[in-house]
């Protein structure tokens, strides 16, 4: 995807206003999952990582994201009798 592809299908960056940014293809909170569902890009400009469609800082997705996969690991550990 070219950066004026990114500049229509993302709002600019909230720190320094850059239409430059591209989605992370993988993170290590998320896997390659996570950031998709998250809309999860980053600004070439100045490093910031957001939520693309929004603007808005992914945080809480990202600790309510792996609290949710933590539990379920845990389940099925119990359930498998890990």
């Amino acid at each position: 995807m070219s950066g004026n592809d990114a500049a229509t299908k993302y709002v600019p960056c909230p720190k320094c206003g850059s239409t430059d940014v591209k989605q992370v293809g993988y993170t290590w909170w998320g896997g390659f999952l996570g950031s998709k569902l998250m809309h999860h890009v980053k600004c070439n400009a100045c490093s910031a990582t957001y939520n693309g469609k929004t603007g808005k800082p992914n945080t809480m997705k990202i600790a309510i994201y792996m609290i949710v996969v933590g539990a379920l690991i845990i389940a099925l550990w119990d359930i498998l009798d890990l």
